[in-house]
């Protein structure tokens, strides 16, 4: 029988496909986000933690009407939020520049960043404002603020899904298309990493990829309730050389085609990305 691949591991068969479109025919006033939701119920589409997926299911309804599979109502933009804004920090000057050895400011310190604490309003400016792509949060995501002995801010980063698909990094894998639907919720993105502009620490940037290696996977575990195999990240290469990564023992892949993840219709040209990868399972 017909299969087709999709997101998150979820296949349809031909037969189940006809029933998801006539099923869809049927709610034609329910809005896109509701059909998600309902449809983690009837498909008892759940994480690790029993939670309804219902981003991933819009991911799959979005990639099908994509294909021309099934057709979706039109998306209700008067009922749709308005982008969350990242709140201004009281009284912000930004800091003078400083500069230590890194034995001057170990041992650093990691913090899992909480939505609604004081320290994850402070890194979401940080990201905003000083990383070029700036502050965005979609999915199964992780943050994290590092700091030195001292409680001094270094800097922050962000863990998030993997890229649906990239080949460079699928062909080094040797994943089947089976395969990366199985293996994807193993493989985090790595989608930002930043040193804060007056922070002047050599040899800092690697040394806090090394401590993220040590404990991602619990801590995703502990959050979703499951583990992870693999990192990955992309580095545009017209702006950064990727050393810190080589330097923490990530594996250089090869390269992006040039398109974003957003490019749904092939047409889309931005920078190609270097693409590296870490093996969770290496000693």
């Amino acid at each position: 029988m017909l299969e087709l691949l999709c997101c998150q591991g979820r296949t349809v068969s031909a037969e189940q496909l006809s029933w998801l479109r006539d099923w869809i025919a049927s709610h034609r006033e329910w809005s896109r986000k509701r059909l998600a939701r309902e449809l983690c119920v009837l498909w008892d589409w759940r994480d690790a933690r029993g939670r309804l997926k219902d981003f991933a299911a819009r991911s799959f309804l979005l990639k099908l009407k994509e294909r021309g599979d099934v057709e979706l109502p039109a998306l209700q933009v008067q009922k749709r939020r308005a982008p969350r804004s990242v709140k201004p920090l009281a009284g912000w000057q930004e800091p003078s520049v400083w500069r230590a050895k890194l034995d001057q400011v170990q041992p650093i310190e990691l913090e899992v960043l909480r939505a609604g604490t004081e320290s994850y309003g402070r890194w979401a400016f940080y990201l905003e404002h000083y990383h070029y792509l700036g502050w965005r949060v979609v999915g199964e995501n992780l943050g994290f603020a590092f700091y030195d002995r001292h409680r001094r801010d270094l800097g922050c980063s962000l863990f998030g899904a993997a890229a649906w698909q990239c080949q460079v990094r699928d062909s080094f894998l040797n994943w089947s298309s089976r395969e990366r639907a199985e293996q994807l919720p193993r493989l985090a993105n790595n989608t930002r990493f930043l040193l804060l502009p007056w922070v002047g620490v050599k040899h800092l940037a690697s040394h806090v990829l090394g401590q993220f290696a040590n404990r991602i996977s619990a801590d995703w575990q502990q959050k979703y309730g499951h583990g992870l195999g693999w990192l990955e990240t992309f580095v545009d290469t017209e702006r950064y050389s990727g050393a810190c990564y080589r330097a923490a023992n990530w594996r250089y892949v090869g390269q992006t085609a040039g398109r974003s993840r957003q490019d749904r219709h092939h047409q889309l040209q931005v920078s190609a990305k270097a693409v590296y990868l870490y093996d969770l399972s290496s000693p």
